[in-house]
């Protein structure tokens, strides 16, 4: 277009001298007009072009900068960031005069006294970049410098300096000084990825910038200039020499006293250390999980996660977390070599000939000596994983979640995500619907060999995991010692498969569980969070509470844009789920979780289950105390790959629910509370042998719980006086 216009001007010119002939001092006169005109018009357009590409009035009135979103715990902890850019927007009167006296002296001096040009300042610039044919001298306002940041490119243009120029007036015009300062001390890079004072404060001294010092607000005005260059990360000296010269300056300009002066130059740069990886926090699989249901709120409500700079509350307890971290590490790490050296026998004629071809014999001892080979080929597929997740059982806040072992080496979240067979955790709903159907915890069942139908249609005969058979056995009893005879007969003989999976959906569990006679037994995929929750009904008194993982989300400017209230239901009567915990009771106390308390020394009132899946692929642990709800699941994620005999519930999870339990108890304001019984139930004491109301002979005695309208009412009529 300008070439057009200046071909247009050329040919205007050539057809007035034609016009006026060859008179020479009119000819000079009226060229002279002309240069001028086109002098005129050419700044003009040159003006009007470089201006059409800048913002418009309206969008310089609406400044809304790229901040960061901070995920906190449940006690305003920072956990996480999300963001494009890493930017704490920091109100001026937050931040301390020193800084803004050093931002100032380094970068723009006549800051209140300019209309956003320095002209003192450009006509020096002009001099020096004259006089070496180069464009080093930038002599940038604050102003300017906002608006190249906003709105325009970073090369050394001259038509880039006049539309910064132009910008700048724009911005003066709008804004204040102190508005214009205040994003200029949000919206600068200062390096490494932090933009502003608020993030650069966090960065480079890991604190806040209301806390910053002199020396530490130099070094901070010493990065503007060119924050790779004067990194206090890669080139120390250069950062050193460049803040001093900051310190310098402002003693200078009387911004600060010699003494000032000379106690903070004396200062070294108190930088922390920097990281070589990038921090996924204390709770990534949590942490990821929030990001992506920011993600769907956004879409909803309209904002973005990774600029609008929200305050995320989370349900997370950080505490809660280091311990499940140390739990799980402690226990899988010592595992993890002994399951290796099983995979490897197990997998040996696989092993040794994609190692040494088919044709030679499996070396076992060859083999293990392979070892960074071995694990190059085989880590995914030996590699022990886990899911734990920790509930509040009184409003369902996820408190702890781990998802697997190594989130930069596989995101899937195991805990929400992995549908994996439940085994014998899942026992306590065919039972559960027993007990809410009145039957006792005293009704028996043979404990003898039975056929189930699979879910795919097959038939099985299943046995008790220590192949023992026996007569009439209680429900306290076969849920004491997991017996999966009992189990499967209760679903044969008491209540039917589909009752039982309506009471499962009742208890929050969503996947599909078919309606088959091995139901009781953990044949359909369940979710770990699910099933966890599902327990916390137990410990709530009958009450479902939805999983929460977020509390609320504030705006940038601290306004509450989302309240996430607690969701329950009645699942089960309070009644069933006090007599429900007490059989979980068993389990802990002298049943097959036995070891969280002679091993463990885990000592407070607690319930759970164990659960181990056929041929030990998946290894279960779901336990809860009247405070605290915890379930831990280790398998392979394979699941044609198994964790081997011996690797049950209670050798595999159950270590990892007892250490994590013990150090919350221990360290944290957990009281040894006990289970509250509800109006409804009653306890008897009755007659081990007749299961009625025990009298002063009777040999075998034991307290038992049961329905009010559903106690026994009889004396035990076997061991009376003679």
């Amino acid at each position: 277009m300008l070439k057009r216009i200046w071909r247009f001007l050329s040919s205007l010119t050539s057809s007035i001298w034609r016009f006026l002939g060859p008179n020479d001092f009119v000819r000079t006169i009226t060229s002279g007009f002309v240069i001028v005109f086109i002098g005129l018009s050419g700044i003009g357009l040159l003006l009007w072009f470089l201006s059409s590409g800048l913002p418009d009035l309206q969008k310089l009135r609406g400044y809304e900068p790229r901040l960061t979103t901070r995920i906190l715990d449940r006690d305003d902890k920072l956990i996480f960031e999300l963001y494009s850019q890493r930017r704490i927007m920091v109100p001026l009167d937050q931040i301390p005069q020193h800084t803004i006296d050093a931002i100032l002296t380094i970068e723009d001096t006549r800051f209140y006294d300019h209309w956003g040009v320095d002209l003192i300042g450009i006509t020096r610039a002009a001099v020096i970049d004259v006089l070496t044919l180069s464009l080093r001298q930038g002599a940038s306002t604050v102003t300017q410098q906002l608006a190249r940041d906003l709105y325009l490119h970073k090369r050394r243009t001259f038509g880039r300096k006049i539309q910064e120029t132009l910008a700048s007036i724009q911005i003066e015009r709008n804004y204040s000084k102190n508005e214009i300062l205040e994003m200029y001390l949000t919206q600068i890079p200062l390096g490494h990825g932090a933009y502003g004072i608020g993030s650069a404060a966090k960065l480079y001294f890991d604190k806040s910038a209301r806390d910053l010092t002199l020396a530490e607000s130099a070094l901070l005005a010493a990065l503007p200039k060119a924050p790779s260059h004067y990194s206090p990360y890669f080139h120390f000296d250069r950062s050193l020499a460049r803040r001093n010269l900051v310190l310098k300056r402002m003693l200078v300009e009387n911004v600060i006293s010699q003494h000032q002066y000379a106690m903070a130059v004396a200062e070294t740069l108190n930088v922390v250390p920097r990281s070589k990886e990038t921090s996924l926090g204390i709770a990534p699989y949590f942490t990821e999980t929030i990001r992506q249901n920011l993600s769907e709120e956004g879409k909803n409500r309209g904002f973005s996660y990774l600029t609008d700079g929200l305050t995320v509350q989370t349900t997370l307890d950080s505490s809660l977390q280091v311990f499940a971290e140390i739990a799980v590490d402690s226990h899988l790490t010592n595992m993890q070599p002994l399951y290796r050296k099983r995979f490897i026998k197990r997998s040996l004629t696989e092993i040794c000939s994609t190692l040494y071809g088919p044709e030679e014999p499996p070396d076992i001892k060859r083999a293990l000596s392979d070892s960074v080979i071995i694990d190059s080929i085989f880590s995914a597929r030996s590699k022990l994983q886990v899911a734990l997740v920790a509930l509040d059982p009184h409003s369902g806040d996820i408190l702890a979640m781990i998802g697997g072992r190594n989130f930069k080496e596989s995101k899937f979240n195991r805990a929400v995500q992995a549908v994996r067979q439940p085994g014998s955790v899942f026992k306590p709903f065919a039972y559960m619907t027993a007990i809410d159907n009145g039957y006792s915890t005293t009704f028996e069942l043979l404990n003898q060999d039975v056929v189930l139908t699979m879910p795919d249609g097959k038939r099985w005969v299943p046995q008790n995991y220590d192949h023992s058979h026996g007569g009439l056995t209680t429900l306290r009893e076969g849920l004491r010692r997991s017996l999966n005879l009992v189990a499967a007969r209760l679903v044969q003989e008491v209540v039917p498969p589909r009752m039982v999976v309506k009471y499962a959906k009742q208890m929050g569990i969503t996947t599909r569980i078919a309606a088959v006679d091995a139901v009781a037994l953990g044949a359909s995929g369940v979710i770990p969070i699910e099933m966890v929750s599902a327990f916390s009904v137990f410990a709530a008194g009958g009450i479902y509470h939805t999983p929460r993982s977020i509390l609320k989300i504030n705006d940038r400017f601290g306004e509450n844009i989302i309240t996430y209230p607690i969701q329950r239901k009645v699942a089960i009567s309070a009644e069933t789920s006090y007599i429900m915990t007490d059989l979980l009771q068993t389990v802990i106390n002298r049943g097959t979780g036995g070891s969280a308390r002679w091993k463990y020394d885990f000592r407070a009132p607690a319930a759970g289950k164990t659960g181990t899946t056929n041929d030990f692929t998946d290894a279960w642990f779901i336990g809860f105390t009247p405070q605290l709800v915890c379930g831990v699941w280790v398998g392979l994620d394979d699941p044609q790959e198994r964790l081997g005999a011996g690797y049950s519930g209670a050798a595999a999870a159950l270590p990892i629910w007892a250490k994590f339990m013990k150090m919350a108890y221990d360290s944290l304001e957990f009281e040894d509370e006990k289970f509250e019984m509800p109006t409804g139930v009653v306890k008897v004491t009755i007659c081990l042998d007749t299961k009625q109301i025990a009298t002063p002979y009777c040999p075998n005695k034991v307290v038992e719980v049961f329905r009010q309208d559903s106690r026994p009412l009889t004396k035990c009529r076997k061991h009376r006086m003679r």
